[in-house]
């Protein structure tokens, strides 16, 4: 739990991160900021309907990106955890969110981190290496 704790920490501190998905053998990447920390995981949010949520529903497989003084890479599986407790801690911790998702968050997915690992770069030099 420490580990994903320190990448939580990491996420939640940079901002915005970067996830890449799969589209058939294309890679499509966007930026995202939702990152919630329950139960010891880690959770991102994905808006219902959209490109990201159709192209983990056939690969579920991902990997995320954020930059702060230094890289962190983030090879995973999302695995989907609709649990509404979930969604209305998201939008508890990030109450700009409230509003947008619907009256009960219906149109945000959420997504856990699974079979992580996590790599920390300085320049271009691994610095750490952990998983979770």
């Amino acid at each position: 739990m420490e580990a994903a704790k320190k990448i939580y920490d990491f996420l939640d501190d940079a901002k915005t991160y970067y996830l890449a998905t799969v589209e058939g053998d294309q890679p499509r990447v966007r930026p995202y900021g939702s990152t919630l920390f329950h139960e010891g995981k880690i959770f991102i949010m994905a808006w219902d309907a959209t490109n990201a949520t159709r192209q983990l529903a056939q690969n579920f497989k991902a990997e995320i990106c954020a930059f702060k003084g230094q890289t962190l890479r983030i090879e995973c599986k999302l695995v989907k955890d609709n649990r509404q407790e979930l969604k209305d801690a998201l939008v508890e911790k990030m109450p700009a969110l409230k509003g947008m998702l619907g009256d009960n968050n219906e149109q945000a997915v959420m997504y856990r981190l699974t079979d992580a690992t996590a790599t920390f770069y300085k320049i271009m030099e691994p610095v750490e290496t952990v998983t979770f």
